[in-house]
């Protein structure tokens, strides 16, 4: 993307939310990013706390649905 690019974008971004409301959405993105790193790291760190599944059906899975 070339310079000029991103100048016709921003500008197109300013007519349509307006310089009023564009602090707010700013923030509401970044508080958004942050969110979504925080819930990431949590997910990251609860796999390495509790083993990957193996893709096998437990035991008692398997012998219902021989049963029926």
């Amino acid at each position: 993307m070339e310079p000029w690019h991103l100048l016709i974008v921003a500008i197109v971004i300013i007519v349509l939310f307006g310089s009023k409301r564009l602090p707010d959405a700013a923030r509401s993105v970044g508080k958004s990013l942050r969110i979504l790193r925080s819930e990431a790291k949590a997910m990251k760190g609860e796999g390495a706390t509790h083993p990957a599944p193996s893709g096998r059906a437990p035991s008692g899975a398997a012998d219902s649905d021989a049963a029926r």
